[in-house]
């Protein structure tokens, strides 16, 4: 297939294209660099002055949108927010655009989103069907995003908003910073530690991509999580467990509050997530319990 991503620089959208490569796709990857191509890669210059990628995109079967200001870099003040908000609806609106403007357009549009759409709770399991979303900024923002996004079924396509738990690897995403404080044996239960993490091996997450694209029976929001999410206190105490470190040093919700301001609910507060659609399609996971996917990524 030839394969158009935005957002392919970043953490997943690296080991994605890396992925499709070997698995024989031609990519495309939307930039605002201009880069010269690879085997099987092409680059195509897109929000920037002067730039017509509808021009230079041909043939597309597949667009998958990662675009936009990652929310785990830098503390979480009106300016930071308004770009992670504004970064995701300009690039999406963008694509759509783009979509439009092609005389062959492609069957699917891939769009990258959140479980932090639902609301914190540490009682309520939610799946697909739940319609609840989260009073805060980022249960806005991906409600917003996966709005913006669903305007690709208007022009024919097929739309699926994969909504990431959080995702575990070492090249990027939370887990090199929840493991720092272990290495230092420093590590212990963060918060109450009765908060829910719902994660997801990064390996895991490339292969339900290529599964959304694949099977297209699969449409709307789809839960890219773990089937067995755990608590933040089990979070700890198994990497304390893999890296033969002690868990042993709590780190109260004050202090993280103090460090890390409105975004400190990303690990304070969590929301239990199950992959309902994926269970049901049949999806595999290489690493469905999380001391497993801990012992791939860390030993």
């Amino acid at each position: 297939m030839k394969i158009v991503i935005a957002g392919g620089s970043g953490f997943i959208g690296q080991k994605l294209t890396n992925f499709l490569i070997e698995k024989g796709h031609e990519i495309v990857i939307l930039t605002r660099t201009a880069q010269k191509p690879l085997q099987n890669v092409t680059y195509v210059k897109w929000l920037s002055e002067g730039s017509s990628p509808e021009k230079e995109i041909s043939h597309a079967d597949v667009f998958i949108n990662f675009a936009g200001v990652s929310i785990n870099k830098g503390r979480w003040d009106k300016k930071h927010q308004k770009q992670i908000y504004e970064s995701r609806m300009r690039a999406t609106k963008e694509l759509i655009r783009i979509i439009r403007e092609l005389d062959e357009r492609p069957g699917v549009l891939i769009n990258a989103s959140a479980i932090g759409i639902y609301p914190a709770s540490n009682q309520a399991v939610y799946t697909e069907n739940s319609d609840e979303i989260a009073d805060d900024f980022l249960g806005r923002t991906v409600h917003d995003w996966e709005k913006q996004a669903k305007q690709a079924e208007a022009a024919g396509l097929r739309a699926v908003f994969l909504r990431f738990g959080v995702v575990l690897g070492v090249e990027g995403g939370a887990l090199p910073l929840m493991v720092l404080p272990y290495k230092l044996f420093a590590g212990g239960t963060v918060g109450t530690g009765e908060q829910w993490v719902s994660w997801v091996h990064v390996d895991d997450v490339i292969r339900v991509i290529l599964f959304a694209i694949e099977n297209q029976q699969i449409h709307g929001p789809v839960n890219v999580t773990a089937p067995a999410p755990v608590r933040m206190a089990d979070f700890g105490k198994t990497i304390g467990s893999v890296l033969h470190r002690p868990h042993w040093l709590p780190v109260p919700s004050f202090a993280m509050k103090c460090v890390l301001g409105e975004k400190s609910a990303l690990v304070l507060e969590g929301q239990h997530v199950v992959p309902e659609i994926l269970r049901r399609e049949g999806f595999q996971f290489t690493f469905p319990v999380l001391r497993q996917a801990l012992e791939d990524l860390l030993l």
